[in-house]
């Protein structure tokens, strides 16, 4: 191929590479400093350098995940200053992909961009989420991904293994999607008609509710806990928004909700649900992380 080629090639891979970004870090908005500094760097190589990588695709992935665990750790150290809770950015997710206008908007096609594995994934390490990520999501290869990490083959298939382990112990027990789906449209309804005994139905005694403002707009500093918490806290705010509207949006966890007044939308709500019963409700509401919803 010629140098033109394989640069058409590498864009082409563009819209991937986001996708990997992303699942690793949980930012559009990183995913694509990620990715462009990988691009960044191969066109610094020299002509000799970029004549020896006979994969350039493979190199370009392999660089983007190495610049994904830096910045893993740089993140972790933000976050201790970060104002309330933190959580991933919401992607929009489109039934058919080839009407998706947005290459980013390809990125939330399937389950390994549901905001439930993503908090999950927060919680590894920066290494076992690499590993995660590249083996089980990309498949790639162990060897390829112990080069990335820094680690031998084995070390490297106990971080898959270790937060495979993780993972599966807080998602496996999610209900399945058409269940989701049936226990959101009675969420939406008891909250839309302000019945709270109907709503006190749906919530897990243990529910939690998060809420990310980024301290740019009102939110929960804390996660509000408790079945009748958070039905006090949901049907409250509801009251102080008159106005406000909530529209159906389908998200990778399922069926989900966006809120709007006067046509700008300002929160995305994403549920967790087992069994029949809501066990989580996340709603973001950072303005930075609502910019592909508009």
């Amino acid at each position: 191929m010629t140098g033109d080629e394989v640069t058409a090639a590498l864009e082409a891979e563009r819209p991937a590479l986001r996708g990997l970004a992303y699942r690793m870090l949980g930012s559009l908005g990183d995913a694509e400093d990620a990715v462009q500094d990988a691009f960044v760097r191969w066109v610094r190589l020299s002509d000799d350098q970029r004549a020896a990588i006979d994969n350039p695709g493979a190199w370009m992935m392999r660089v983007t995940s190495r610049i994904c665990l830096d910045m893993l750790g740089s993140a972790r150290v933000r976050r201790e200053t970060y104002v309330g809770s933190w959580l991933p950015e919401p992607v929009p997710v489109h039934l058919d992909a080839a009407r998706a206008a947005d290459p980013l908007e390809k990125v939330a096609l399937d389950d390994s961009v549901s905001m439930a594995l993503q908090i999950v994934l927060d919680t590894l390490t920066p290494a076992e989420r690499v590993a995660f990520v590249l083996h089980d999501v990309f498949e790639m290869p162990f060897a390829q991904i112990a080069e990335t990490v820094g680690r031998s083959v084995e070390a490297t298939r106990q971080l898959a293994s270790s937060a495979r382990r993780k993972v599966r112990a807080r998602t496996d027990h999610a209900a399945p999607r058409e269940r989701h789906d049936a226990i959101a449209a009675a969420f939406a309804a008891a909250t839309g008609a302000g019945d709270f005994d109907a709503l006190m139905t749906l919530l897990d005694p243990g529910v939690t509710l998060t809420s990310d403002g980024g301290g740019k707009v009102s939110a929960a500093r804390r996660p509000v806990r408790g079945a009748v918490k958070v039905a006090r806290f949901i049907l409250g705010v509801l009251t102080q928004r008159p106005h406000a509207r909530a529209d159906p949006i389908m998200t990778a966890d399922g069926l989900g909700f966006v809120v709007s007044e006067n046509g700008v939308v300002d929160t995305v709500i994403v549920l967790g649900v087992r069994a029949d019963r809501v066990t989580d409700v996340w709603l973001v509401r950072n303005p930075d992380k609502l910019t592909s919803w508009r």
